[in-house]
């Protein structure tokens, strides 16, 4: 049996960006019910060479928007990496599953062969569809969502793994 790219892709994205948005409006009660700035956990990194909250949630939408609009043949959005509180956060993710839903499986299946090729500052990589997809792609955007589950649970929300996996 073939893989669907869609089926391996859009649900996909689409159920674990609900869940960091889920997870972001726990981090909003959190930081209102301890009374503190909630900028606080915008800016939070788990280590100073690391990037910070904002930055996770920015790499993790523009993995998947990015990866729809590059296998069905079209320019990914550009958002401006200006989000400066939660809700703006939470806004931007928002804003990336609706446009992830927009697509069809007419527009991502049989991508599997497409040659992608990326620029990511000096270095140049190229994949087939289904490689970026399954090799880059997936790792990058559980990658940047675990580590924003992390600096949330690192700050004291009440989150677990039933809210990174999500609910079915």
């Amino acid at each position: 049996m073939s893989i669907s790219m869609y089926q391996t892709s859009v649900p996909i994205f689409i159920r674990m960006l609900g869940n960091l948005n889920q997870i972001l409006e726990k981090a909003a009660a959190h930081a209102e019910k301890k009374g503190f700035n909630p900028q606080n956990l915008v800016n939070y990194r788990l280590y100073p060479d690391m990037l910070p909250l904002s930055s996770q949630i920015q790499i993790a939408t523009d993995t998947v928007k990015g990866c729809v609009a590059r296998l069905s043949d079209q320019q990914p959005p550009v958002f401006e990496d200006n989000e400066t509180t939660l809700a703006e956060l939470s806004a931007r993710v928002t804003k990336t599953i609706d446009y992830v839903k927009t697509f069809t499986p007419e527009q991502i299946d049989n991508t599997e062969e497409k040659t992608i090729q990326l620029k990511l500052g000096s270095y140049t990589p190229t994949f087939t569809g289904q490689r970026y997809l399954l090799h880059f792609v997936l790792p990058n955007l559980y990658f940047h969502i675990t580590t924003a589950y992390a600096i949330l649970r690192h700050n004291g929300v009440d989150i677990g793994k039933a809210d990174y996996l999500g609910v079915e």
